[in-house]
């Protein structure tokens, strides 16, 4: 809920300084996955395939040229770049984007609290539907908009139903819609996408402006932050931009590009909505650096792509293992997976798995619902170690 501003905020202890801390931030920690330094990390998703040499060496060419010019601001408005993602979604879902329907940010991280920037804020909401990205409320809190989270089926699927009522009755002027959902790896069908749409656009946001009689619909954002690794035949909400103007679908370079090192996350949506981020970002907040970089790996999409096609390999062996393995007499379950990482559980106590799998070596994410955990999709070595240790583990655990 939100929370009213206070005309005194409490201090708080620094060392020997004490900060008026605005109050909803007193006892929040900073989000981070656990950093450690063990032989295999599976814990955050990553692509598990540094760039190629043939990548870096075009990347240092677009990164030098760009250093000539750093005594000058970058493109402010990033054309280039923007075209070159426009032609990359072109490729990857056949749909043709103009690009100044696309915006970028570092990371989808920023894209996203632009997005919450410009359309939530005090007096607003915003709505998902829980387990989903665990960033998600952090967004609507750092930018003062109450947060409501509906529920998913116990499968993780959406119920359609529930999202309409949520909608209908909490009145948000942001929806956000994770596809594929993390943690879970689900995927939205087209068919949800458009109901979420008509309900949302059902929405009159109280201060909106008025057009035509009523005010604005609410804006939904589909993240597809793990889109390139979806199962063939699985749909892209790109499809759907052309009829829903209120439609944002977000990806970013971090998995599919093995890049997560650049922070490059980026949007599609209409043009009036991008120019409505325009105003809330920073004054160049992506350096000549990061579009250089970023324009340097998106010229080697196919080699790039070609990977995807190798770990989507991995995961659906991955998941055919883990649905073989028993745990106390009974198979463990394993959540349907179109991201690079998979849910699996349950266990009475998942602490205790995770901190087995982490004396042996390889460190996966304690997230999602109680008893569940989540490993990313590794290299074949790295995917061997997790399946030894995880069958150690449990073993140990029967005695």
């Amino acid at each position: 809920m939100t929370i009213p501003p206070s005309a005194s905020a409490p201090a708080r202890d620094v060392g020997d300084a004490r900060l008026p801390l605005r109050p909803e931030l007193a006892d929040e920690a900073p989000y981070g996955a656990p950093q450690l330094d063990v032989p295999v990390l599976l814990n955050v998703n990553e692509n598990p395939y540094p760039p190629s040499e043939a990548v870096v060496a075009t990347i240092a060419e677009h990164v030098a040229a760009a250093a000539r010019g750093l005594n000058r601001y970058p493109d402010r408005d990033f054309d280039a770049l923007r075209a070159d993602l426009a032609g990359y979604l072109a490729r990857e879902s056949g749909v043709g984007l103009a690009p100044e329907q696309i915006w970028a940010a570092n990371g989808s991280n920023e894209v996203m609290l632009h997005l919450l920037q410009a359309f939530g804020g005090p007096g607003r909401t915003a709505v998902s539907f829980a387990p989903t990205y665990s960033m998600y409320p952090e967004y609507a809190r750092d930018s003062h908009t109450r947060w409501v989270t509906g529920r998913r089926q116990s499968d993780f699927t959406l119920d359609v139903e529930h999202a309409v009522e949520t909608i209908e009755r909490e009145r948000p002027s942001v929806v956000l819609l994770a596809s594929p959902n993390n943690p879970t790896g689900t995927a939205l069908p087209l068919e949800t996408v458009e109901a979420v749409l008509d309900a949302a656009a059902r929405v009159e946001v109280a201060d909106a402006p008025e057009a035509d009689g009523r005010r604005a619909g609410a804006v939904v954002v589909v993240d597809e932050a793990y889109a390139e690794f979806r199962r063939p035949g699985t749909p892209s909400a790109l499809e759907l931009l052309a009829g829903h103007p209120h439609l944002a679908v977000s990806r970013t370079m971090s998995k599919a590009f093995a890049a997560a090192g650049l922070r490059l996350g980026y949007l599609a949506a209409s043009r009036a909505l991008v120019d409505a981020l325009r105003v809330v970002r920073l004054p160049y907040h992506l350096s000549a650096v990061t579009q250089a970089a970023a324009r340097g790996a998106l010229a080697h999409r196919d080699e790039l792509l070609g990977q995807v096609q190798t770990l989507r390999a991995e995961r659906d062996d991955l998941v055919a293992w883990l649905r073989a393995v028993r745990h106390r007499g009974e198979a463990l379950q394993v959540a349907e997976s179109d991201a690079n990482f998979v849910l699996f559980g349950t266990f009475a106590d998942r602490h205790a798995v995770w901190r087995g799998l982490l004396d042996r070596g390889v460190l996966i994410r304690e997230t999602g619902p109680d008893g569940w955990l989540r490993v990313s999709v590794g290299t074949p070595s790295e995917t061997a170690a997790f399946r030894d240790a995880l069958t150690d583990v449990l073993a140990e655990l029967e005695d």
